[in-house]
């Protein structure tokens, strides 16, 4: 399965042709959106890619388009998160797909926020955690070790990360590796920075997909997505990822 992972911003109204070009010269089998807001939108970009199936929910953050049949989607709310997750099952295999959206903003505060989120979901997730699974979408947050060039980011941010002590906390993504999970695009990419964000000045990774340590064999490849013209689409650049089902 290829499956793609792209927040649209903002919900991608009036952005769907564009949108639509991305995921067409991509070619994915399932897309996993972040702010989906707008299930219009999403009706759209699934007509004008040929996918034959979609969920979204007004004013909820995450939905799909696929072309193979879904057997199960649900939204899921854990006590505490900013957005619902949105659990996925293709028919006809026993993976689940986990699409999620956690708070955004950068300070120490927020960060809190996005590990009380993800141990929230991975508590809502548990029965699961044996069988083959994935999470996928903007975490808002960096991973441990990775360098954040502040004077590169708006005012605001810069503020936010100054009157928070000067240091972001890099919690949220510990506590995946902490809870048994690879970081698959840095399983396949030791040394390339993965940069998602923004798409006209590329400078931080936002967008990760996990997958159980158990289950590594089956990640077979996940790639930011990059060409200037995807900046008329998006902030952000979509993630690919190859699974073997």
């Amino acid at each position: 399965m290829r499956l793609l992972s792209y927040n649209i911003r903002f919900g991608g109204l009036g952005r769907e042709q564009a949108l639509a070009a991305v995921i067409k010269q991509v070619a994915p089998d399932l897309v996993v959106f972040q702010e989906a807001i707008h299930p219009d939108v999403i009706e759209r970009l699934a007509q004008a890619t040929d996918f034959s199936f979609w969920a979204a929910r007004r004013n909820h953050s995450i939905g799909y388009i696929s072309r193979t049949e879904i057997a199960y989607h649900e939204w899921h709310y854990p006590a505490g998160a900013r957005h619902p997750f949105l659990e996925v099952v293709p028919k006809g295999s026993e993976t689940r797909i986990f699409g999620l959206h956690l708070s955004a903003r950068f300070s120490k505060w927020d960060e809190r926020r996005r590990a009380r989120e993800i141990r929230a979901l991975l508590a809502g997730i548990k029965r699961h955690q044996d069988g083959f699974h994935i999470l996928v979408g903007d975490f808002n947050t960096l991973a441990p070790g990775e360098v954040l060039e502040t004077k590169r980011m708006p005012a605001w941010i810069r503020a936010l990360i100054w009157v928070s002590g000067r240091k972001l906390e890099r919690e949220t993504i510990q506590v995946m590796l902490d809870s048994g999970y690879l970081d698959g695009y840095r399983l396949m990419h030791k040394e390339d920075n993965g940069y998602t964000f923004p798409t006209w000045d590329r400078r931080v990774r936002l967008d990760y997909v996990f997958i159980p340590r158990s289950f590594e064999a089956r990640l077979l490849k996940c790639e930011v997505i990059n060409h200037p013209e995807m900046r008329a689409a998006s902030d952000h650049c979509p993630l690919l990822i190859e699974l073997e089902l």
